[in-house]
This record gives C-alpha cells, structure tokens and sequence, in this order.
C-alpha cells in the first residue's frame, strides 16, 4: 500500500516536450480524486434564516486548431486565442485581449471583494484546450492569478473549480472508451497547473455545452466514468432531463437524483443540479439568479426544510454583456447581498444541507430525456431490440432521438457531420488496437510515455465540438487534420 498523502504529492509539470500534462501521473490523481472528506467542512447553522441562495459559474473555452502556419497539413497546434491575436481583422478577433483579461479579471474580483469582508462565490470551468494553449501563449500570469484564489486558503473557499470534457467533447458522440480518458486527462492537467490538493476539492462537473446522453448505454457508462474520477454531482440542463413518468421537470431549485439504467438493467446514478433554462450569458452577466432566488421559499427535502438553490453557468467571455455589465453587476451584487439569499457554491450547498441531516440517496429521481418513452417499447432483448424499439419511437413521436440534449434543441451535433465524426471514431478505435494493446504487453512501461502522451493529445482534441459547432469548411478541416495526424502517430508506432 502507498504511503503518499495529498499534501506530500509533487506538482508535475505542465507542459511536457510541447504536450500538455494530461497523463503519466494515475496513482496520484486517483489518490487526489478519491477523498471523501467535506470540502468547506459546513455547519448546519449557516442556513438558519436562509430562504433561497444562488450560484453563479463561468465556463470558459477556446479550442486548439491546427492554423499555426499557413499550409493546415503543415500548421502546428495552436490556440483559438493565440490565432485571435494573429489574425486582428476577422469577425470578433479584435476582442483577443478584453477575452484574455476575461479568463484572469475573477481571481481580482475574488480578492478584492474578500479584502472588503464580503463573502462571495463564484465557480469556475476552464477547458484543458484554454489551459494548454495560455500555457503555450506564454501566457502563464493568467493561470498564476487564477493560483491565489485556487491555493490560498484566505481566498479559496470563495472559489469552485469544476471539472470538465479536457478538450469539450461532447458525451453522446464521444466513442464511449474514451470519455473516462477526457475526464483523467483534465484532472491530470488541472494538477500539474494548481497542485494535486487543489484536484482533490474538485467534486462537480460542468459538461460542454451542458450536453446530456440519452442513449442508455452511453448515459450509463457516463455516469460511470464520472464516479470512477471521483466527481459527486454534475450540472444538468433542465430540459435535457425528464421526471420519472416522462413529464417535464417540476421541481428545478432543489438537487435531484440522476438515475441511467443500461439495456442489460444495470442501473447507477449522481447527485444533479439543475441549470435552468434562459439567455446563460444576460442570466449571468445581469446575476439574474439572485433576482430569482429572492421569490423563492424553503421546501421539504428528505423531511429536513432546506432552502431552494437557483444555479446558472454561462461563458464568461462571450457577449457585451459578460464583458461589461458582470464585473459592475457582480461586484456590486455581492457587495451588497441579503443575509436571507446567499450565494454558495456547488459543493458547499450540498454539504450544507447535508449537514442538515439530508440523504443525497432520498434526493428525488430525474432521467435522460425520452428515457420513459423508450422504456414504455424496450422491455429486454439486447442491441438489436433496442434498436427496434428506438425505432418504433421514431414513427409515433417525431421529436424523440437518442442524440442526447444540450444547451439549445436547435444544433445538432451529429447530422450532416459524418465527414468529421467518421475519422474521429475511427482514429478512436485505432488508438485503442495499437495503445491499449502496447500498455498491455508491456511495450509501454507507463503513460508518461511521450508516443502515448502525442497519441491521446490529438486523439482528445479530435473531438473537440467547435469542429461541428461553427458548421462546415474551415473548422471540420482542423478536425480532420487531427485525425489525419493522429493517424500517422500510431502509424509511425506501430
């Protein structure tokens, strides 16, 4: 048995020979990630007076692109945020420098509020595309800012770190082997930026796009890949989830119980917070959240009264308004806050009513959309079962689909897309016929192997979703590259 403890563990570095530090370090993270202890050790007597609360979290992602140069077969990887700077006349590009002091202004926020004496809260998810690239930018004094409010314990009790897809993959067309990769490959990297103590008090997950699978399988191995890293609840779009009976969701301001149930009958679940639905940027910006939450009451969970918990996520980039109006908004906000609608963060909500003597096992069951519908025609027989049952749903309901759900109904991430997707998944299963099979004879003596290391990075950035979210031509060509490049790597190692 390890005699290593979280605070004895070295913070590797993170960058490694021009890759991010995404592997090699397994032991500790699963030592980091595995703690059950309380995060903000919570007292029950906080909520006392207490009739709602809110939070607030900033997602914040630029992708990398192979557009470092001008032939694409030649261009080095680069990030979306560097490629801003370089090329100042396109579309939005001129915004590359209010978007970088977008990614470090919170940590300034954070201090300056503490300093008063306030107490505010904010989450934050970074993509491991936007780490890595202010790393290659040279941009290191964004991530140390970001440092004093994640490690000082003076600051950072004020600030949640969520975790994430490392490259924003989408789970639904993430090949399912590869989702738990996405997720140790963040925690790996977060790491190597803010230490291994740091990982160890990340317990929620901000999906990309706020996507939820629906397929049962998928959604089934999702849930699983997030309990094997060690998260406790994860953050749901409402209208990507249904109530038990199929209905639309009731209750919104309260946690609630995700359960999947696979084909075999396997059945596992995780705590959810609801981000209900709106304008993410405006709702943000504007802290319409505690507009909200001040019409709310306390209700009855698991027969404890518990205040209602209203929570919003948006890009804290994005828009005029995340640019201008939510540092006046939040600053003044939460300088100015009512002692009956605090705002808390994620995981100290949950410990809190916890503390109360609520038992996250009795929070009320939700599930993927469409899950009773299919249900209602799946009743056993495997794959090709479900299929005709999927089907039969198809032909009575024109809006049912097993592409998952998001942010917005009106994407999809999937159709018209198999130029992009197809080299993806098949680089996918290339990578686990010649990796997996190295790691297991032997021929790879561990993950920090830099061929693995090459490998996995282009496999995970493969599946990055701006490579279908800003339509066809230059953004599936970047895609496709990756894959093509991908390709070769295992090629060359074989």
């Amino acid at each position: 048995m390890s005699n290593k403890s979280i605070k004895t563990l070295a913070k590797p570095d993170s960058i490694i020979k021009g890759l991010p530090n995404i592997c090699g370090h397994e032991e500790d993270v699963e030592l980091a990630t595995s703690s059950n202890s309380p995060i903000f050790q919570s007292n029950a007597d906080a909520l006392q007076g207490v009739r709602a609360a809110f939070a607030l979290a900033l997602h914040m992602h630029q992708p990398t692109i192979s557009a470092g140069g001008d032939a694409l077969e030649k261009a080095s990887l680069i990030n979306n945020l560097q490629y801003m700077f370089e090329h100042q006349s396109e579309g939005d590009n001129h915004n590359a420098s209010v978007f970088e002091q977008c990614y470090t202004r919170i940590a300034d926020f954070i201090r300056q509020l503490v300093d008063e004496g306030k107490s505010p809260r904010i989450m934050l998810d970074y993509s491991g595309n936007l780490l890595w690239g202010l790393d290659q930018m040279d941009k290191r004094y964004v991530l140390d800012n970001l440092s004093t409010v994640t490690v000082d314990p003076k600051y950072r009790k004020h600030v949640e770190w969520l975790g994430t897809m490392w490259s924003h993959a989408l789970p639904s067309s993430t090949p399912v082997p590869d989702l738990k990769l996405h997720m140790r490959a963040w925690q790996h990297h977060f790491a190597s930026i803010f230490g291994f103590e740091a990982l160890s008090r990340v317990k929620g997950f901000s999906p990309p796009e706020m996507h939820m699978p629906n397929h049962p399988d998928v959604v089934y191995a999702y849930i699983k890949a997030l309990q094997d890293c060690g998260y406790k609840w994860l953050l749901v779009q409402e209208h990507t989830v249904e109530e038990p009976d199929g209905s639309a969701l009731r209750q919104k301001h309260l946690p609630r119980k995700l359960l999947a149930r696979n084909i075999a009958g396997d059945t596992i679940s995780i705590t959810a917070l609801i981000k209900t639905q709106g304008s993410d940027t405006k709702l943000v910006a504007q802290i319409q959240p505690l507009s909200e939450a001040r019409g709310l009451q306390r209700l009855e969970l698991d027969g404890k009264s518990v205040p209602q918990f209203v929570v919003q996520v948006g890009d804290g980039e994005n828009g005029g308004v995340m640019m201008n109006e939510f540092p006046r908004d939040y600053m003044e906000k939460m300088r100015q806050l009512p002692a009956d609608v605090p705002t808390f963060n994620g995981t100290e909500y949950l410990e809190l009513i916890e503390a109360l003597g609520v038992n996250p096992d009795h929070y009320p069951v939700i599930q993927p959309v469409h899950q009773a519908k299919l249900w209602s025609k799946y009743h056993g027989g495997g794959t090709d079962a479900l299929t005709h049952a999927i089907e039969a749903c198809k032909k009575e309901d024109s809006r049912f689909h097993m592409d998952g759900g998001s942010w917005t109904d009106n994407i999809s991430w999937t159709s018209g897309y198999e130029n992009v997707l197809d080299p993806m998944n098949q680089f996918s299963a290339h990578f686990h016929e010649v990796v997996d099979g190295k790691v297991s004879d032997g021929k790879i003596s561990d993950t920090n192997d830099h061929r693995y290391r090459n490998a996995l990075t282009h496999l995970l950035l493969s599946q990055t979703s701006c490579f279908r979210y800003w339509g066809q031509g230059r953004w599936t060509d970047y895609g496709k590259e990756i894959c093509r490049r991908g390709m070769a790597i295992l090629s060359d190692w074989e």
